[in-house]
């Protein structure tokens, strides 16, 4: 695709990275089959070529108007394109360029900058979300019930391992996961316990910054993952990994070598940062055949896995959580279309709740005809979003596993 940026864009690190990008594409429209909301609305520019064109005349001077956002709003970057592109065209670094010179055009109404800003500032700081939503799983029967979809009912976590192993990894605890569901990472650490791991937390990291950067304010995005780094770094000679149990947070960690690679101060840190980082999926198959000697026959399920795009899409990780649930005797199924998003995509289900929610009833129709005692997945938005949906319980993967260690162990 031929470009000719316009001048204020033009020679700069964003604008060289979005011509090349929009150079890679020919659109043949391979991704419109495979885009979950041109599924829906059967509009061109609500898919990835649409998009693409949209930003293209926007990095090169055309007007933005509001219409030219709302397009490019309801993208949910589930970067489904990505994986059936065959240029290889990197549509969610183009996304995210686009969308922080549009935020720049175009004033949102006031409803929505107060919605945004709300998000932003409050999801991210743990000691903001937390208290919030204990109050609101307080006042839960006041609620509409559109905020009480999104106040899962949360789980004693149980215990934290307290024995000391050679092997340690860090795992990042994230910033809405440790109020939804404080049992992931308990149940990874008692996972890896099992197998002779130790799991470490750094107490001052926190959100990984995709929830910010995503929302167009980059650079406090940015900072989060400066912090982050700041957090981990005397602890990186100590451990082997950097373990991601939401394959959300995972995605965005990797990419810090590339996110900060402008920054002279973090960008050797932040690219042995992302070498580091493993997701959970990644991890557990070196343990596979010892967690089947053990668990095999011991906790059989019928389990409906919705692999989240952040780990199919976004990082390129496909079955790994299938064999190593069946390896340990589960009965594991994928549903029709599991390539396709859910509809949670982080904020989506609150900036989106139409498309979002469409989204979810189409994906929760494909898991439950699977006939699923449960339902499992990778990352805390889906597990939350798929809930909203269905009595079945949904859970994340890791979650089973130890439930099946703990059969094993539990007294006669």
């Amino acid at each position: 695709m031929q470009t000719n940026l316009a001048d204020f864009i033009k020679g700069t690190r964003e604008g060289d990275e979005a011509e090349a990008i929009l150079r890679a594409c020919v659109h043949c429209g391979f991704c419109t089959a495979t885009c979950p909301t041109y599924q829906v609305l059967g509009d061109e520019l609500d898919g990835p070529r649409g998009r693409i064109y949209l930003i293209k005349q926007v990095l090169e001077g055309a007007e933005v108007t509001r219409k030219t956002q709302l397009h490019l709003d309801r993208c949910l970057t589930c970067r489904n394109c990505e994986t059936t592109c065959p240029s290889g065209v990197k549509y969610g670094r183009l996304a995210d360029i686009g969308r922080k010179v549009v935020e720049q055009r175009v004033q949102r109404p006031l409803a929505e900058r107060i919605k945004r800003t709300v998000l932003k500032e409050a999801l991210p700081r743990k000691w903001i979300f937390k208290p919030a939503f204990k109050a609101g799983q307080l006042f839960r029967p006041l609620l509409s019930p559109a905020l009480q979809d999104k106040l899962p009912r949360t789980t004693n976590p149980g215990l934290w391992p307290s024995r000391t192993h050679a092997r340690k990894m860090l795992v990042l605890e994230g910033c809405v996961q440790p109020a939804m569901a404080p049992n992931i990472n308990a149940a990874t650490a008692r996972v890896l316990d099992a197998v002779g791991v130790q799991l470490v937390v750094a107490p001052k990291a926190g959100c990984c910054g995709a929830l910010r950067f995503h929302m167009n304010d980059q650079e406090a995005g940015l900072d989060d993952m400066r912090r982050n780094i700041d957090a981990w770094w005397p602890l990186v000679e100590q451990v082997e990994a950097i373990v991601m149990t939401a394959s959300g947070c995972g995605v965005t960690v990797k990419e810090y070598g590339h996110l900060l690679a402008h920054d002279s101060a973090y960008a050797e840190k932040a690219k042995r940062i992302s070498a580091m980082t493993r997701d959970l999926s990644e991890i557990v198959p070196e343990f596979e055949a010892e967690l089947a000697a053990r668990l095999k026959g011991t906790f059989e399920k019928r389990v409906a896995y919705h692999p989240p795009c952040t780990l199919q899409h976004g990082q390129q990780i496909r079955g790994k959580v299938e064999k190593v649930l069946h390896a340990v005797g589960f009965d594991v199924h994928l549903c029709v279309d599991n390539h396709l998003c859910c509809g949670s995509a982080g904020t989506y289900s609150v900036l989106q709740p139409e498309l979002s929610t469409e989204l979810r009833d189409r994906k929760l129709a494909g898991l439950q005809a699977t006939r699923p005692e449960v339902i499992v997945s990778a990352n805390i938005g889906c597990q939350t979003h798929l809930q909203s949906g269905t009595d079945t319980p949904v859970s994340h993967w890791i979650e089973l596993i130890d439930q099946a260690l703990a059969k094993t162990t539990r007294p006669a």
